[in-house]
């Protein structure tokens, strides 16, 4: 606001019955509102719709949060951790509901820890699983199949990255080198009593202080680790000779029958030959020898984008033209290599 209002007062007459709640860039003073109780002249403000329908665990709403690391943009790549999900719930049921009372669908720092949830203590803190696996294992008692909320989770990080990658990469445009940069960032989402996933904010610099919790101390710590193994923070070797032992170039060729059939020996014209050896520049080399490296160091983190290939893809070429040039050959990249090796799909 108040940029699109106009916008949200068409979608608030076709949908007379929503409520909806403001925040601020500060995430505070959250409630909620019906359309017409709405301050539409607040800069810095945005407005969603509100989830009346949540899913409930032993009675208490709850929100997810997914690690997210962006280790580069153009092209783009990007990872999440996937050892685990942070859970945050509620300190008080949701039912009988109170739109007054905030503690009931508004979740603060004094949120309620998985290990307090009955449903989920037998899981979480008698058999040390972790809390997403706690929460699959208690759905699965329900007759709910938690595969639903993961794979929604994923394909919501990986459309937000994308559409945002072009304003990303015209900012990058300011600094000389291209390669020196990643960002993490914590996804949060709400599910509905459907299972449909809702994504509610980013947090960038998302808080991994385990002062209040200490039982999160771990997950913070797994999450950091996995952080600076797939930037490269870990990496030992420092000279040219020794980064080869680590990936050389036959470690990054993808195509090489393809390569030698298209004659890209002869004229680089085409696009795609442009991950062959003969035609291949500096800087290609650089992305895909730091892409091959986050692939060995990946640990817990789970590739979002270019999407693994055994999800839901990008498969048709006017999809791919909606990317920037490096990002398709770095899609096209990770395509030739789970071609040859499973491993990599």
């Amino acid at each position: 606001m108040p940029l699109e209002k106009e916008k949200f007062m068409l979608y608030a007459k076709k949908y007379p019955n929503k409520l909806f709640v403001q925040k601020q860039n500060n995430h505070r003073g959250i409630k909620i509102k019906s359309s017409h109780e709405l301050d539409f002249n607040s800069s810095g403000t945005f407005i969603q719709e509100y989830i009346d329908n949540p899913l409930l665990i032993d009675g208490y709403k709850f929100d997810i949060g997914v690690y997210t690391i962006i280790t580069s943009i153009n092209p783009l790549r990007v990872y999440m951790y996937n050892g685990d999900i942070l859970f945050r719930f509620c300190p008080e049921k949701y039912e009988p509901f109170d739109a007054n009372n905030i503690d009931k669908y508004v979740i603060g720092d004094d949120y309620l820890p998985t290990w307090k949830v009955p449903s989920l203590k037998k899981y979480y803190v008698d058999q040390g699983a972790s809390m997403k696996v706690s929460v699959e294992s208690h759905l699965k008692t329900l007759g709910k199949d938690a595969t639903k909320i993961w794979d929604q989770l994923e394909d919501a990080i990986r459309v937000v990255c994308l559409e945002k990658e072009s304003k990303i990469k015209n900012l990058m445009s300011n600094y000389e080198s291209k390669t020196n940069f990643f960002e993490m960032a914590r996804f949060d989402f709400v599910v509905d009593d459907n299972l449909k996933v809702y994504i509610m904010e980013v947090n960038m610099s998302p808080n991994l202080s385990s002062a209040h919790y200490p039982q999160n101390r771990l997950l913070y710590e797994q999450v950091l680790f996995n952080l600076f193994a797939i930037v490269g923070l870990t990496h030992f070797e420092r000279k040219q000779d020794s980064i080869k032992m680590a990936v050389s170039m036959k470690n990054i060729v993808a195509y090489p029958k393809s390569c030698d059939e298209m004659n890209c020996q002869i004229t680089c014209q085409s696009e795609n030959c442009k991950l062959c050896y003969p035609c291949m520049d500096n800087e290609t080399k650089i992305h895909l020898t730091n892409a091959y490296r986050e692939h060995i160091d990946r640990h817990d983190c789970k590739r979002v984008f270019p999407p693994t290939f055994n999800t839901k893809l990008i498969e048709n070429s006017e999809d791919l033209n909606g990317l920037s040039p490096k990002t398709r050959l770095m899609y096209k990249w990770f395509k030739g290599k789970c071609m040859s090796d499973p491993e990599w799909c």
